[in-house]
Parts: C-alpha cells; structure tokens; sequence
C-alpha cells in the first residue's frame, strides 16, 4: 500500500479525551474515530489489526474443535424471558420495540439464542458434544464508556459456547476451551495469567479470567513469580488427551483480581508474590444447565431425556487490540507484534524524485508484496520517520540518496530500536527471500 492514496488520518496532538496510552495512539496513529460515546469507527490500519487478531483467534477455535456460526445482532426478548434474566440483566442492555410491537433487544452476550439453536436442531446425546461459537458485535450500555475501545459501548466479541450430556465431559470441553485461551493469547504475543473468577450475570459455577500484566491496566493483580516466566510459544498440545492435568499445572499457583486476595497464602508467598496491573482479555464459565434447563434444551440418552450441560467462552476481540497496545509501546508510538502487525514492512523513501532512491523503493514494494507500506510522500524524513514510528510496523526500511551512494540501504527493528546497514541484495533475500515465507 502506497501512503499517498492510503487512508491514515494520523494526529501530531493528542486529543484531550484520551486517558490511556492505547487510547492515544490508536487516534493518533489513525486507527479508529469516535463515531458517538463508547462507539467507533475503525479506520484502514485499526481494521488490519483488528481482522488479524480475530483470524487467530478463530484459527485456534478451529483447532480445538470449535464450529463457527454467525448469529444476529438482534434478539427477540421473549427468549431472555425464558431463561429469566430480561429484567434481571439491567440498563447495559439496549432495549427494541420493532414496528409490530414486538419486543426485541441489541444482544450483549448470546447464550439465550444459542440455548434456543441448539434446542430445536439437537435431539440425541448421540450428536454431543459440540462447541459452537462466532465473531460478533455487540452492545453494552455502559454508563461510563472510557479508554477508548477498552470499555466502549460496541466491541467485536468472540463468543462460543459447548453442548455436553454431564459434567465429567462438560469439564473436558471447559479444560479444550480454557487451553485453547493460553495458546491464542501466545499467538498474538501476549503472555496471560488465568485467575479464577466470579460468574456474574452469566451464572455457573466455574469460571476463569485471563489476564495481561501492563502497567496501565484497570485491575490491580496478585500472581506467584512462576508466571512472569512463563512462555507457551513452543508448547505442543493434543487436544484429543486428557487436559486436566495441564490445566491443573496453570491453575495451581496463586494468581488473583484484587477482589479475591488471600492475605493468608500471600504472607506464605513472600518474594514469591508479584504485585501488578492487570488487563482481562477473556473470560471462560462452566453453568452447568442454567439454561438448558430454563428453556428445555433436552437430549434422550439412555436414561431418558436430560438437559444439556453447558459452558460459554469469550474473548473481546477489539479490546485485545487496545490491550496488545497497552502491552507493547513507547514514548514514540506503538510497537506491533509480527503477528498482529497491520503491516510487516514500513518503506520510507527519504527522498522522493531523485531516481536512484524511486528505483530503489519502487523494487523494494513489489518484492515485499501486500504487507508493505510504502512512504512515498513528497515529506521530510523527519516526519516520516516520527509516523512510522508512531503507527509501529516491525521493521523500517530507510532508502536514501547517501546510504545507496554506499551500496546500501537502513533497517530498523522497531522493538528495540537496532539499526543495520544493508545490501539491496540482502534486504530482498532477508525479507522476500524464499526463507522470509
């Protein structure tokens, strides 16, 4: 992508409204617009990330034996009745009347219309178990939207939800979903910390946190050391085994929300205890048949009909990338993991019209392909280089009128700040080489 035609309102101010650092550079660095309070545009870059994120977060669904559907936005009220949480949920929920008079409601969570499918498609304890989920919009009317896609109004969620005939296997699907977790978040290069957590309005029994250590985090957290030193990025995992063990492995040290302390076990800890700020990312519950029950979700098996036991998993798929932020920046801007990169490669000719450095660039943005961004603006480096620095992208590469006077051109590792000088010849085979794929 050319800059000169690509869509980046970038901003050299930041906008008073914004309080946390992901907040800030996601408006600076041209990735999303307020459209109304809580509500946002996302812009061409801000999109990029966003849809790479929820591709590896639907990879690893798939991988662990995950369906993907798509239900509406909208949802008739009379199946919220049904499980009895229409009035109990509160003002976070925009409610509809439709032109008929019919009740209807913008779904914050999906576990009613869900209930419902599985309910008139499925009949036999012979078709279990199934795990179902999908990648969705969805709105909360918090009374205080802040930080930006943080705690907005509208999020794109990723929500499933599993279908077991008892508990023994309702577990084994929980244990799919709660690995499953660790390794997307690894995967986008997070380190998360599970932390047993309260059900809330979803209900159950059952249920775990993750969360990110980042300074700016909302919620103040308490974790055994052993997790800071955590690394999952190689860890090979059969999801056709028994999984409890590893997640008893995850689950055994202390780690917790500010809420749940245990003065008692820290005081045991002592230097073992870290103390830090914490961002939730997901959230995974086991209820059992809450709902199942609620609106007759019955399978026959050989004891006769039963409800099915049932469990639910989400993942806030734009939050994750103000939290990524969070996680990964500096004074000078964001500082993007390779896999949720908008782009890989920032192209920065440093001085357009002069025919060596366009010959050059314009060689270096066909080798590089579609995950390059390409300065080709009539600017002063300077701003170029601020910007690149801003928007983040993994590796700059600098061409310029002295450096191919020498033969060469400049690369910068953004993480880190490393510079090197470079052949042509060695940029392509390092970058578009058949090794780089």
């Amino acid at each position: 992508m050319r800059n000169s035609t690509y869509f980046l309102p970038t901003l050299k101010e930041t906008p008073s409204e914004a309080q946390i650092a992901s907040h800030r550079l996601m408006l600076r660095a041209g990735m999303v617009r307020q459209s109304a309070a809580g509500i946002y545009s996302w812009l061409p870059l801000g999109l990029r990330v966003l849809n790479k994120v929820a591709d590896i977060v639907r990879d690893e669904q798939r991988l662990a034996g995950a369906q993907e559907l798509l239900m509406p936005t909208i949802q008739p009220a009379e199946l919220w009745k049904e499980s009895g949480r229409y009035d109990d949920y509160g003002k976070e929920m925009l409610r509809i009347t439709d032109r008929h008079a019919r009740e209807m409601l913008y779904g914050p969570t999906n576990e009613e219309l869900i209930t419902a499918l599985f309910r008139d498609s499925v009949k036999s304890f012979k078709a279990l178990p199934k795990i179902l989920f999908h990648v969705q919009w969805k709105f909360r009317d918090e009374v205080r939207p802040r930080f930006g896609v943080m705690r907005g109004r509208e999020f794109l969620m990723k929500d499933g939800y599993s279908f077991d005939i008892d508990a023994e296997a309702a577990r084994r699907s929980y244990n799919r979903m709660f690995i499953s977790y660790m390794r997307t978040f690894s995967r986008l290069g997070l380190k998360a910390i599970p932390m047993r957590a309260d059900t809330g309005p979803i209900g159950g029994d059952l249920s775990h946190e993750f969360h990110i250590l980042a300074e700016t985090g909302e919620s103040e957290v308490f974790v055994h050391k052993d997790f800071i030193d955590l690394d999952w990025s190689r860890r090979q995992v059969d999801y056709d085994a028994d999984l409890q063990e590893l997640v008893d492995e995850l689950t055994g040290k202390y780690a917790v929300t500010g809420e749940k302390r245990d003065r008692a076990v820290e005081a045991r800890l002592g230097d073992q205890l870290v103390s830090a700020r914490g961002i939730e990312v997901g959230h995974i519950f086991y209820f059992g048949a809450k709902y199942s029950r609620a609106m007759n979700a019955v399978v026959s098996s050989p004891n006769g009909e039963v409800p099915v036991e049932m469990g639910s998993y989400g993942i806030g798929v734009s939050r994750l990338v103000g939290a990524l932020i969070e996680a990964n920046h500096d004074a000078a801007g964001i500082i993007w993991p390779e896999p949720v990169a908008p782009f890989q490669f920032g192209l920065i000719n440093l001085k357009k019209g002069d025919p060596a450095c366009d010959d050059v660039s314009e060689q270096l943005y066909a080798a590089l392909g579609s995950e390059v961004l390409y300065d080709d603006r009539d600017e002063r480096a300077g701003v170029k280089f601020a910007e690149m620095d801003l928007i983040g992208l993994p590796w700059q590469i600098a061409v310029g009128p002295k450096g191919l006077a020498a033969g060469i051109v400049e690369v910068k590792r953004r993480a880190g700040g490393q510079r090197s000088e470079m052949t042509l010849e060695a940029v392509l085979n390092r970058f578009a080489g058949p090794q780089a794929r």
